[in-house]
């Protein structure tokens, strides 16, 4: 049987478990395992960044030389402390969550890491800081780098803040834009409590694809991974 050169691969559950047994979990860090093995019993523990994607971000932070970063939307942590090791010692990350509860289960383990003197963590929702530091000049495309896996409904509202802070030919990322993979499915094949998720992942992805202030790239790792980079 021939195969067909156009097929593409869907990540079923056991090609995910071969990637990450095979090529993530082996390298990663003890204290990033505690958090992820921390978020398993902690409720809605699935919202961490998936530990493949982290594998990707640790990589671009690392290429782009990355020393001030922005983090919008921290939960347990995960991507938080994988930023902090991938940065240099005197980088520095301004974290922001409302939620200090769930911040603090991964506190232990980046201090563990020897990395909380890099995080400014800021307990608020992320519109007001972000507006803050628009008030200062001297921000504008000062950041190398920033990640956002917070409310979906308001990425936009997010990113055209981001896109002023974060430098020319720096990278923006963000989380979750396949949204399970419903993005594909007809509206009556998605559950109702998935829809307006659903419809926020959509509005953003054609949103995006159309801004030409960035360099755009949608990988299908983890739940969706939008790449930005600031062109200009």
């Amino acid at each position: 049987m021939t195969a067909n050169k156009n097929a593409s691969i869907l990540q079923t559950e056991d090609l995910t478990k071969y990637i990450l047994e095979t090529s993530v979990y082996p390298r990663e860090a003890e204290t990033l395992k505690d958090i992820r093995n921390a978020n398993e019993s902690y409720p809605m523990g699935f919202m961490g960044t998936a530990p493949d994607a982290g594998q990707l971000m640790a990589i671009l932070l690392k290429l782009l030389n990355a020393k001030k970063t922005i983090e919008v939307g921290v939960f347990t942590g995960y991507s938080l402390l994988l930023t902090a090791l991938s940065i240099p010692h005197d980088g520095k990350i301004i974290a922001v969550d409302p939620d200090r509860k769930a911040y603090e289960i991964g506190l232990p383990s980046i201090k563990k890491a020897g990395v909380e003197h890099k995080i400014d963590y800021i307990e608020s929702q992320a519109l007001p800081v972000l507006d803050k530091l628009l008030e200062n000049p001297s921000n504008d495309g000062n950041f190398d780098f920033a990640f956002v896996d917070a409310d979906k409904h308001n990425y936009w509202n997010y990113h055209e803040r981001l896109i002023k802070l974060v430098k020319i030919g720096g990278l923006i990322i963000y989380d979750n834009t396949l949204w399970g993979g419903t993005v594909a499915f007809p509206e009556e094949a998605v559950l109702d409590h998935q829809r307006k998720v659903r419809q926020d992942a959509l509005a953003f992805n054609e949103a995006i694809a159309s801004d030409t202030r960035v360099e755009i790239c949608l990988a299908s790792i983890g739940d969706g991974f939008t790449i930005c980079r600031r062109a200009h």
